[in-house]
């Protein structure tokens, strides 16, 4: 738990490396896990959101998990991404990432059905009760249609039922408020999920990020918590404005498939997001690859091919 209560700097969101059939490419998990390793991330979020956990069968979430923790060998920790509609769902997910060897668990409220703050508490309470390993709570109202209010995260920390938050609601002012209200715990771990908030989110306390682009340039990401911590804001912001554009390139498609496009063509893995989603397509590949190439982000060798 100490490795989680401490825990800060740069977090890739795993994207889910998947084959044409919809299978958990193992290797391609390899790769990838080395990838970011490799840009000196402190620590792996698989099946987040960038690693589509709500369309992944449970089958597909254990051998994606496996394959991380695998990969990974002990070198950082790991937080599971977990996201279910209902609580027996939730704390089942949650026994089966610590099983497999997950540190933590970043949760969701339950979705679908609007949710009061009563409920929210109730929930946390519940799910960490009996939950083998710390929870992160993971706001992002925009798919859940669910916000954990800052009273209630600061309540949900002081009592030790919450270890962190990861805030992507790309809310800069509910950012604020949840750091204000639990600044007086130094341990609550409060992440941005929102890479083009990273340096302002530091600027207020923030731990680090816990973001998407870090798959595709996890030392670009790297590089600003490192410029921010020795105090050098003036390259801090000159890194941030390049993280930007490249969140900003990374948002063709319907998400994640351009993060997956991306993979690909550094040559980690295959392009295919979980099914119905199609893949990006040909024109948005070829302006994603030039400027991935004039950004120096890809290989020297040739483009990989699409199997």
């Amino acid at each position: 738990m100490l490795k989680i209560h401490d825990l800060a700097g740069v977090i890739p969101a795993l994207a889910t490396p998947l084959t044409r059939d919809g299978g958990v490419d193992e290797a391609g998990v390899g790769r990838l896990v080395g990838h970011v390793l490799a840009g000196g991330v402190t620590g792996l979020l698989p099946l987040g959101s960038t690693g589509e956990c709500s369309s992944l069968d449970e089958g597909s979430r254990r051998a994606m998990l496996a394959a991380v923790v695998q990969a990974n060998a002990g070198r950082v920790p790991i937080i599971c991404g977990v996201a279910q509609s209902h609580l027996a769902g939730a704390q089942l997910e949650v026994a089966a990432a610590a099983t497999l060897g997950a540190d933590a668990a970043l949760v969701t409220p339950p979705f679908y059905y609007p949710m009061d703050q009563a409920g929210v508490l109730a929930f946390f309470r519940t799910l960490a009760r009996r939950s083998p390993i710390p929870i992160l709570l993971y706001n992002i109202p925009q798919f859940t249609k669910v916000v954990a209010e800052p009273e209630t995260v600061a309540t949900l920390a002081r009592e030790g039922s919450l270890v962190g938050i990861k805030d992507s609601s790309r809310n800069f002012e509910y950012f604020e408020l949840v750091r204000a209200a639990t600044r007086d715990l130094p341990h609550f771990r409060v992440f941005t999920g929102s890479d083009t908030m990273l340096l302002v989110s530091l600027v207020m306390g923030g731990a680090g990020t816990i973001c998407g682009a870090a798959n595709v340039a996890p030392a670009w990401v790297v590089h600003i918590y490192d410029a921010f911590r020795r105090g050098d804001l003036e390259s801090a912001r000159e890194l941030q404005d390049r993280l930007t554009a490249l969140v900003m390139s990374l948002r063709g498609g319907v998400f994640p498939s351009a993060i997956k496009a991306a993979l690909d063509l550094q040559g980690i893995c295959e392009p295919w997001p979980a099914k119905p989603i199609a893949p990006l397509d040909e024109a948005a590949r070829a302006a994603l690859h030039h400027q991935l190439s004039e950004w120096g982000l890809l290989a020297r060798s040739s483009e990989p091919a699409v199997s």
